[in-house]
């Protein structure tokens, strides 16, 4: 077991934080089968869960799930298929694999069909041979199932995941009229590179996950957002009232 130190967060939860919050931090491990990546880590993060709450002091009603990259998308996926949690945080998921498949990775220029057939969707086909399995594993055609309110940051200078990603998955579960905010970080890439952002995603996490997990009131940016003029300017961590 490795020390986590605490610092600002570049995408994903810091675990001694959280753990010095009250919260009960499990990072599984997943097996994966060829074709069925979301069915594998439904298989393996939501037994875990249940051995967790089974075996630990830990309340059913107040779980979260956080993730980011492959973890954004297996984040984003598995709200689709479990009620289990009460608030989800995805970054830089993938959400429609047929948009995906198309595109490049910005920054290398690489092609983006191989992270479908053979890398770590492990599809193992093309859209052609195989649309069923796209849909299969792509969150957005599934948000219609979605009641757990989710949380995104995806940055507009991403060159893993083109962030048009996140923005179809916040257009869906905003048009479905389900609670969803997506978090964009001006000229940063993948993982946050910028010390103010990294706190800033660090503060709006925390407070995204107490609202939901432990009773908290919601911030002012949950409840009003933040319009594109004030960003920047206002932050709007300030609760109702202060």
């Amino acid at each position: 077991m490795n020390y986590s130190a605490p610092k600002a967060s570049a995408s994903v939860i810091n675990p001694t934080e959280y753990a010095s919050a009250g919260y009960f931090v499990f990072i599984p491990d997943i097996r994966y089968l060829p074709k069925h990546p979301a069915k594998s880590a439904f298989n393996c993060i939501v037994s875990g869960t249940d051995f967790i709450v089974k075996n630990y002091p830990v309340d059913s009603s107040r779980l979260g799930l956080q993730g980011q990259s492959w973890g954004g998308y297996q984040t984003a996926q598995l709200i689709t298929m479990t009620n289990k949690y009460a608030a989800a945080m995805a970054g830089a998921p993938v959400g429609n694999m047929f948009s995906a498949y198309g595109g490049i990775r910005w920054g290398s220029g690489l092609n983006r069909q191989f992270q479908y057939e053979s890398a770590q969707s492990r599809i193992g086909k093309t859209i052609w041979e195989a649309p069923e399995l796209y849909i299969e594993n792509s969150p957005l055609f599934h948000l219609p199932k979605v009641k757990t309110p989710l949380l995104m940051m995806h940055n507009d200078k991403d060159g893993a995941v083109p962030w048009y990603q996140g923005i179809e998955i916040y257009n869906g579960m905003r048009r479905l009229g389900k609670p969803c905010w997506l978090l964009n970080y001006n000229d940063d890439d993948h993982n946050l590179t910028k010390m103010p952002y990294k706190m800033d995603l660090s503060i709006r996490m925390r407070q995204f996950f107490d609202h939901y997990l432990q009773g908290k009131p919601a911030p002012s940016w949950m409840i009003n957002g933040i319009p594109a003029i004030d960003k920047g300017e206002k932050f709007g961590y300030e609760t109702e009232g202060e």
